[in-house]
């Protein structure tokens, strides 16, 4: 093989690659958030990704779903390059997202919430068939009862599964979660984690960013951990959990609990 076709073999993604990202870097003024970062996710994955406060985690997810353009590098989906696409249609692939800090439409009721993310799919349907569509997206998540309260007034944990249903909408074939756990008690974050694995089982590949490892580490297939906008680590729970690059830069003390 010459050289050229050799370096086109390698720049191409893997065929059976759903999401893949190749030397994905962001820097903001210098500072390194993301930096050559390369990994890939498989239709149906369920995939983990830690590491400390400031590590490129959010920054990551908002360059696969364009609310941020990469520095430099590649995303691909499918092997179709969409680096720097827009984020709508990024969407209309099916990568879906929800966000840290979940911020609905505070003065529309759950039900009009959960009808906005339909709309661009269905931008001529009948305001009855959008209705229809936000109430099957809120029984997904259990939330049909509250759909006429507005989101002002929805506890924490009703939020966290209403930004869920919003991001169902699309009907994603991949779906990044950022931090689904956080400000959960136990019984909110149970109700989550059932609504990922019945996703997951569905076909629907996740990417979960989670401080809150105890609950990741049991549900996730594999875990990329990244450390000053880098990937050191990538691996199952339990290989991460022997990895002393990991443990040194993160995991500390607490990674014999998920060995």
């Amino acid at each position: 093989m010459s050289q050229n076709k050799a370096q086109d073999a390698n720049s191409r993604p893997d065929e059976d690659s759903l999401i893949k990202v190749k030397n994905l870097s962001k820097h903001f003024e210098g500072l390194k958030a993301v930096d050559q970062v390369n990994f890939s996710v498989k239709a149906g994955e369920l995939v983990g990704v830690i590491g400390p406060n400031g590590a490129g985690k959010t920054t990551l997810f908002n360059l696969l779903t364009g609310f941020l353009k990469p520095t430099g590098g590649e995303v691909f989906f499918e092997g179709k390059n969409i680096t720097g696409w827009p984020t709508f249609k990024i969407a209309k692939l099916g990568v879906a997202r929800t966000f840290q800090l979940v911020r609905p439409f505070k003065f529309l009721d759950a039900l009009e919430n959960a009808m906005v993310p339909h709309i661009p799919k269905n931008f001529f349907a009948k305001s009855s068939t959008l209705r229809n569509k936000a109430i099957w997206s809120l029984i997904t998540v259990d939330l049909a009862e509250k759909k006429n309260y507005p989101a002002f007034i929805l506890p924490h944990g009703d939020l966290k599964r209403l930004d869920i249903a919003r991001s169902f909408a699309v009907q994603p074939r991949i779906l990044l979660l950022d931090e689904p756990f956080s400000g959960l008690s136990f019984e909110e974050a149970f109700r989550v984690q059932r609504l990922i694995r019945e996703a997951h089982e569905n076909g629907v590949a996740l990417v979960i960013v989670e401080h809150k490892l105890k609950i990741l580490m049991k549900l996730v297939e594999r875990v990329l951990v990244l450390h000053q906008g880098r990937l050191i680590g990538e691996g199952s729970p339990k290989e991460i959990a022997n990895n002393q690059k990991v443990i040194n830069a993160y995991l500390g003390t607490e990674a014999k609990e998920y060995a």
